[in-house]
């Protein structure tokens, strides 16, 4: 046990978050965590894979919340809030929406959300995976991705992410997401900086406007603010 959360963990898994979504359909409660110190077919955004050599972190945890679907897009920007204090004892991060963590600009760490529809238009349940190169890079060679070099263990770091997942969904459950995004805009790149977005084939460019209640993306082009809620922030030309 960790806190409040059931901590498993594993010399090497397929993917963290596919073994916590397969027992959440058998059922499985809330507080589930699942730590791998290897991963060999994980998951990261838009179909892409992200491979977890030894020495990095790979984390999943189930929860289940009773809430509307259209609001699980706040969990990813929670995860990121929680996981980028976890992490700021080794470096400070930014944060890029959706779902990813900067360092200087390069890619240390993504999460991932999967979820089920209880059929009434409500959460049955959801995973959060999330990955980070603490050690090393699986690619050394790409310029868009940066470990932070750290030989801190894995199983230290994830009870500091499980600790301040824990604080930041009681700050949401008791005070709404205001301070959530509050605190993720305060990673983030400055309101009024230029952003590309990427949705779909299309690529469109604007000011940074922030974030909506529901944690859409919010960018100002045309003279006016368009919300978005999928789509990829683009940084110097790399995802």
């Amino acid at each position: 046990m960790v806190g409040a959360w059931r901590l498993k963990t594993y010399e090497v898994l397929p993917s963290t978050s596919d073994l916590c979504s397969t027992l959440a359909e058998a059922g499985e409660p809330a507080g589930l965590a699942v730590l791998a110190r290897e991963q060999t077919r994980g998951r990261g955004s838009r179909g892409r894979d992200w491979t977890a050599p030894p020495g990095n972190l790979n984390l999943s945890v189930l929860i289940r919340p009773r809430e509307p679907m259209a609001s699980i897009a706040q969990w990813s920007l929670l995860a990121a809030v929680a996981l980028s204090e976890a992490l700021a004892p080794i470096a400070e991060l930014h944060v890029k929406w959706p779902n990813d963590l900067l360092l200087d600009g390069r890619k240390v760490a993504g999460i991932l959300l999967d979820s089920a529809d209880d059929g009434q238009g409500g959460v049955a349940w959801l995973v959060i995976g999330m990955g980070v190169n603490l050690s090393q890079t699986p690619d050394p060679h790409d310029p868009g991705v940066a470990s932070l070099g750290t030989t801190e263990p894995p199983e230290k770091v994830a009870a500091r992410v499980l600790e301040r997942l824990d604080v930041w969904s009681r700050v949401r459950t008791l005070e709404g997401f205001a301070p959530v995004r509050a605190a993720w805009l305060s990673r983030a790149q400055e309101i009024g900086a230029f952003v590309s977005l990427r949705v779909g084939q299309d690529r469109l460019g604007g000011q940074f406007a922030g974030l909506g209640e529901d944690g859409s993306l919010l960018l100002r082009t045309g003279g006016r603010v368009h919300a978005f809620t999928t789509g990829e922030v683009m940084l110097g030309g790399r995802g």
